[in-house]
């Protein structure tokens, strides 16, 4: 068996898929059934116990939505905050 690169990098991060790793990937129903059973058993995320998020849709300027994504990871999280500041001194009417 030949030396494959990790997935992932040291922060989790997946690489950059490469052309080996596709002619070396294989659907899941072609896997041995018991271990297609295994992955299947595998946990999934359980309820969330914070207060649940709406997802909703919100239209930006370009401009505007590429400042907020340049800021990093979490973008999305600054934004609400910001809202909710907003709205202490604002009405929500």
């Amino acid at each position: 068996m030949t030396n494959r690169l990790p997935l992932t990098d040291h922060d989790g991060e997946v690489r950059e898929l490469t052309e080996e790793d596709f002619r070396k990937a294989r659907p899941f129903s072609s896997l041995p059934e018991s271990l297609r059973n295994k992955l299947s058993e595998l946990k999934t995320r359980g309820p969330q116990k914070a207060p649940t998020k709406v997802p909703t849709t919100i239209r930006f300027d370009a401009d505007v939505l590429a400042a907020l994504k340049a800021s990093g990871k979490g973008w999305q999280t600054r934004v609400n905050e910001a809202v909710r500041e907003w709205l202490k001194s604002h009405s929500a009417a």
